[in-house]
């Protein structure tokens, strides 16, 4: 049956005969992987060239990163731009294309029910049985993490006070308000007692009481117990308030990892702001502070608050000079007679830094919100 023979062509060297080879795959255009020595194994959270191809998209692309024990570390990236993908590797749920991963000392591909033991997880989009109470949900998990039942009781009474959810506790879920949803979470990872807590987008969705609630408990969670949190989030001014540092993520790319003041003096415009607020009687009195302001060294541009009683704001350079200047203000306001009421020194915008960090690195511009 010659019809079903493969197509074949002919060398130019042996005049012999040889089956045509499939057309060669593109190659996912990444960045060649570098292998990096093993982690410290009391690092709580290391990567070294992890790396994550579906098909032809690269989803994640040669990540270097160590999370250090006891902090907030924000991964602050548009949608799409790899953060979960990086949690679903830390935590054994897929497996990298290339690279090297330790959580709590294991590796995750390897090891994934130990990590999973070891890691408290709260994905972007919260579950529970609608018919079941959240004590009853929390019990269900207790059970599949092998909590003794001696313990179990306590442990969930425990969290649900942590989360402030104790006096609804005997609720069911389906008549939780999506922040409750979240509260309970947060309850439900921490039931197994973990070291290390991860969280993937927390806050997309919750009114801003319910946001400042979670960002309240993420503090209290490092201050008096030490965990170490990584969270994922678009959502810069919510990053920029809990983290003590931030990871630019854009196209599965690490942009670059640093405290907001750090990433600031890297991708900032080399200014500092400090905010002053004014009681004025009159117009002829805001002329006057301007004037005044106007005239501290350093001071470069003075921008008045939209509506009366509004902060201004004092555009300083260089940075260093911000803390003589403030002093500055005080002098100048009680030689002018201006009734000054407030003054500090506001943080760079996350905003500004990662649309600079994310240019510069020549990766897609989608934004943060």
């Amino acid at each position: 049956m010659s019809g079903l023979r493969p197509k074949v062509r002919r060398t130019a060297r042996s005049g012999s005969t040889a089956p045509t080879p499939p057309p060669e795959r593109e190659v996912p255009p990444s960045r060649p992987v570098r292998r990096q020595p093993e982690p410290d194994p009391s690092v709580p959270i290391w990567t070294g060239g992890l790396t994550k191809h579906y098909d032809e998209i690269v989803a994640v692309d040669n990540l270097n990163l160590e999370v250090r024990s006891g902090e907030i570390f924000g991964l602050l990236g548009a949608n799409g731009a790899g953060k979960t993908t990086t949690i679903l590797m830390l935590l054994g749920l897929t497996e990298p294309t290339d690279g090297d991963a330790r959580v709590v000392g294991l590796d995750p591909a390897r090891n994934p029910l130990e990590v999973k033991r070891r890691v408290g997880y709260l994905p972007d989009s919260v579950g529970f049985y609608g018919n079941m109470t959240g004590r009853e949900n929390l019990r269900y998990t207790a059970r599949l993490n092998r909590i003794s039942s001696a313990v179990t009781e306590p442990t969930i009474d425990a969290v649900l006070e942590q989360v402030g959810l104790a006096d609804r506790a005997d609720g069911r879920t389906d008549t939780y308000s999506r922040g409750m949803l979240q509260r309970l979470g947060i309850a439900d990872a921490l039931v197994k007692d973990p070291s290390i807590l991860i969280l993937d987008e927390p806050t997309t969705a919750i009114d801003p009481l319910g946001v400042v609630e979670i960002l309240d408990l993420l503090r209290a969670l490092v201050r008096d117990q030490g965990m170490t949190i990584l969270l994922s989030s678009h959502l810069l001014t919510q990053v920029q308030s809990v983290c003590d540092r931030v990871g630019i993520f854009a196209a599965g790319r690490l942009v670059d990892v640093g405290t907001v003041d750090e990433l600031a003096q890297r991708f900032g415009d080399s200014k500092a702001h400090v905010e002053v607020g004014f009681e004025f009687e009159g117009p002829a009195e805001a002329d006057r502070a301007e004037a005044a302001l106007r005239a501290i060294e350093n001071v470069v541009d003075v921008r008045r608050g939209e509506r009366p009683g509004d902060l201004w704001t004092l555009i300083v350079s260089p940075p260093e000079a911000a803390t003589r200047v403030r002093q500055e203000v005080l002098g100048s306001s009680l030689s002018a007679g201006l009734h000054l009421s407030s003054i500090r020194a506001t943080p760079p915008s996350l905003d500004e830094i990662y649309r600079a960090a994310v240019s510069r690195a020549g990766a897609p511009r989608r934004s943060a919100a």
